[in-house]
């Protein structure tokens, strides 16, 4: 009697394809992406030293008489010590949130004339208004300065918010804005009975959220740290911003020191970094409700 045996099973060479994880170890280890990385880490350290040494100068200031530095806040207190911080930050806000406001109005309206409402001579007078980025805010400080004198709203702080309200770059960008949404959202507002500006305010100022956010952001870094305009329109400490009251800190160096100085430089970066922060999620819901719509 014969037995037959089965023959034995056959064992495959395959090999398991290397993970997900592997394959991306492997392009990160390629030198061009090595080189990329590098790049970016000295670019960061150069864009982020600076502060990381403000902030940490500041935190550590010198002891008197002494080589030695100690941790704490010192030189914040006496920053609030030597100059009224509270009247600086309350001027510069006003000032800031007056000129964005404004700036954000007037782009608004301005760019969607100019964009969206036929008249004679538009491209002239809209090519008038990019002329007058190209003069630069040292050639028109003196007119200025003698409208304002004139007006009776020298050393005000007027001075400072009526003459940065009209933006012409502002204008330019919510003009591209207003071209870019379609110009049947108009026609058929207008089969509906809107006018001109029921149509602005209720069809394309909601689209036009995300470019407001943008003008209005740029603002107010700008103005949060504009020095040139509040030297020239303000003369009493009363009316000074806070770029030039830490002007004034700095002149009291013989009795204060650095890290007091950069303390104020600290206290005046923070409200530019919330305004940047907590603008990113308007920007966002700007561009959802555009694309929704």
């Amino acid at each position: 009697m014969s037995v037959t045996t089965a023959p034995p099973p056959v064992v495959s060479a395959r090999t398991d394809p290397p993970s997900s994880s592997g394959r991306r170890l492997k392009r990160a280890l390629k030198p061009g992406t090595i080189g990329k990385v590098v790049v970016l880490l000295v670019a960061a350290f150069l864009t982020l030293g600076p502060v990381i040494w403000t902030v940490w100068t500041a935190l550590t200031p010198q002891i008197a008489g002494t080589a030695e530095r100690d941790f704490g806040l010192s030189a914040f207190v006496d920053v609030f010590d030597q100059v009224d911080m509270v009247l600086l930050i309350w001027n510069s806000v006003l000032v800031t949130a007056a000129c964005a406001f404004g700036q954000m109005l007037t782009a608004a309206l301005a760019g969607y004339v100019f964009a969206r409402v036929e008249f004679r001579g538009s491209n002239l007078l809209f090519g008038v208004v990019l002329a007058t980025m190209m003069v630069p805010m040292q050639v028109t400080i003196v007119p200025v300065f003698m409208l304002i004198r004139g007006m009776g709203l020298a050393d005000t702080l007027l001075a400072l918010i009526l003459p940065a309200i009209p933006t012409a770059f502002g204008t330019f960008l919510m003009r591209q804005y207003f071209l870019g949404l379609p110009a049947e959202l108009a026609e058929a507002a207008q089969i509906d009975g809107a006018g001109p500006f029921r149509t602005f305010w209720s069809v394309y100022a909601p689209l036009a959220l995300p470019g407001l956010a943008i003008v209005g952001i740029l603002a107010f870094n700008f103005h949060w740290n504009e020095f040139f305009r509040p030297l020239i329109m303000t003369i009493s400490e009363q009316n000074f911003t806070l770029p030039l009251g830490l002007v004034s800190l700095q002149g009291n160096l013989g009795s204060g020191s650095v890290a007091t100085v950069l303390a104020g430089v600290v206290i005046s970066m923070i409200p530019a970094l919330l305004v940047f922060v907590l603008g990113q999620r308007p920007l966002r819901e700007g561009l959802t409700a555009g694309v929704s719509k």
